[in-house]
């Protein structure tokens, strides 16, 4: 069942975004060669906490950790740890934020240092396909629309999809419907009404799709080794349009 929500809970989720915004912001400051995943998620750890908000993710099915943090060839859910990022690598930077009960979610991937051509390729083109997706989210459209507007974007720049993880309904929990594909058919899918809350969050390889699990149960990568990146947004759908509740930019 898709839970439409009401404008207080839409404020509530907003308020969390743009605690969850600001910390992005502080955590592209950070990032340079040397510095470890381990001590961006202690920063987040710390910095949610002196704005009275909590790691939603932390504890979740024993999740031990503020963040995500997915590096080069991880396409998600990859553990903060104390080996220095390098010159080149990419990290993304995943987290959800709890604020009086109202949630956030975004995801966003950085450029450690000066990267290669084609990495700083793949940033562009999955940033620009998270926006491509969240003009879709308008009244009358079906989730299928977003999906495919995605796909067929990344596609046409010689990149790939993942299609083991997608988007998702978020309010008093993390996870609710609808599933949120960053592929698939224009025309199919739930309806898109007014009051859905969800992310759209694409992961784009610059292999192959497809990915496979580390032993740790968590962590996903390309099944190929190359480079993956990832940008996710929360939005809430208006009559007036989408509504990003985790805009950067504000």
């Amino acid at each position: 069942m898709i839970v439409l929500k009401s404008q207080r809970e839409i404020e509530a989720m907003k308020k969390a975004g743009v605690i969850l915004a600001s910390c992005h912001k502080e955590i592209a400051k950070m990032i340079k060669p040397g510095i470890t995943t381990w001590e961006i998620d202690e920063f987040v750890d710390e910095y949610l906490s002196k704005h009275k908000a909590t790691p939603k993710q932390k504890g979740y099915k024993g999740y031990k950790y503020a963040t995500c943090a997915s590096i080069n060839d991880e396409v998600c859910h990859g553990f903060p740890r104390k080996e220095p990022l390098k010159e080149g690598d990419i990290v993304t930077i995943d987290m959800v934020v709890d604020y009086n009960g109202g949630l956030a979610d975004s995801a966003w991937s950085y450029a450690v240092g000066d990267v290669s051509k084609e990495t700083k390729h793949l940033l562009n083109v999955t940033k620009e396909a998270l926006y491509k997706g969240i003009d879709q989210a308008v009244l009358g459209n079906r989730i299928g629309d977003i999906g495919h507007a995605i796909q067929t974007y990344v596609e046409g720049e010689g990149f790939s999809v993942v299609r083991d993880f997608i988007g998702h309904g978020i309010g008093a929990v993390i996870h609710e419907k609808p599933d949120v594909p960053h592929y698939g058919l224009p025309g199919k899918g739930p309806r898109i009404k007014e009051g859905m809350v969800f992310t759209i969050e694409p992961m784009v390889n610059i292999g192959r799709y497809q990915t496979k699990m580390d032993n740790n149960g968590w962590t996903a990568r390309t099944i190929d080794g190359k480079y993956s990146a990832q940008y996710e947004h929360t939005i809430a759908v208006t009559k007036d349009g989408p509504i990003i509740l985790t805009n950067q930019e504000k």
